[in-house]
């Protein structure tokens, strides 16, 4: 014997079956399906927010926690920085960087660094860092007599070089061009060369890596990695 129950004749005569879907059931099984679809949707979407939080968390950077760390300078070319005169050094570094999924990678990069024998001449020529005569940054440009410059060109964001003959920095991306004290002379950067906060720690001079914004002419940090 069938299951299904017959209704009453549809057209032409023939009784038409029912089905467990043309049956709509009680007021309390209609009641009992629109909380479990309810439910449902609801921890799903628990479960969404729990696996997106960690996924954006990981694509912003970190600027306030911890911030920037010291990182030694190569003592090699520490050491030629200070024997030179006018001419700038490139010094080699090593940047630790950690996320929440991936273990700590260490990323070879380099800076420039200058000699500044005359302060306040390195002062008249870069006004975008020392309004008024004070330093803009919250760390001192000129430290130890030396300046560090970023190697991150701050139109944006290729790798400048240093022309030895000239003298000057330039990008061979778009052709911003800076001259021995970082001042942007040329080309269509919107600020000149990005200072680096310098120490000397137990007999080491170290850097902080930042990473800032570029196209712009302030500085805003965006990273303090790679």
């Amino acid at each position: 014997m069938s299951s299904h129950a017959q209704a009453p004749s549809g057209e032409g005569g023939h009784p038409r079956i029912l089905s467990a879907y043309d049956d709509a059931g009680s007021h309390e099984e209609i009641t009992r399906r629109k909380f479990m679809a309810n439910a449902t949707i609801a921890i799903s979407g628990i479960i969404g927010l729990g696996l997106a939080i960690p996924i954006v968390g990981s694509l912003i950077p970190d600027i306030g926690s911890g911030g920037a760390s010291w990182l030694p300078l190569d003592a090699a070319g520490w050491k030629e920085l200070q024997a030179a005169t006018d001419k700038a050094v490139k010094i080699d570094i090593v940047i630790k960087a950690k996320d929440a999924y991936l273990p700590e990678q260490s990323m070879p990069q380099s800076v420039w660094g200058i000699k500044v024998k005359d302060i306040q001449k390195f002062q008249a020529s870069r006004p975008d860092l020392f309004p008024g005569g004070k330093d803009s940054l919250p760390y001192p440009v000129v430290n130890l007599g030396f300046t560090i410059f970023s190697p991150i060109c701050p139109h944006l964001g290729c790798f400048y070089q240093y022309n030895a003959d000239a003298n000057k920095f330039q990008c061979p991306c778009h052709g911003s061009q800076f001259d021995r004290d970082g001042a942007h002379i040329a080309g269509p950067a919107a600020r000149g060369l990005d200072p680096l906060p310098l120490r000397e720690q137990s007999g080491l001079a170290e850097v902080e890596w930042i990473r800032y914004k570029p196209t712009v002419p302030d500085r805003i940090v965006i990273s303090y990695t790679s």
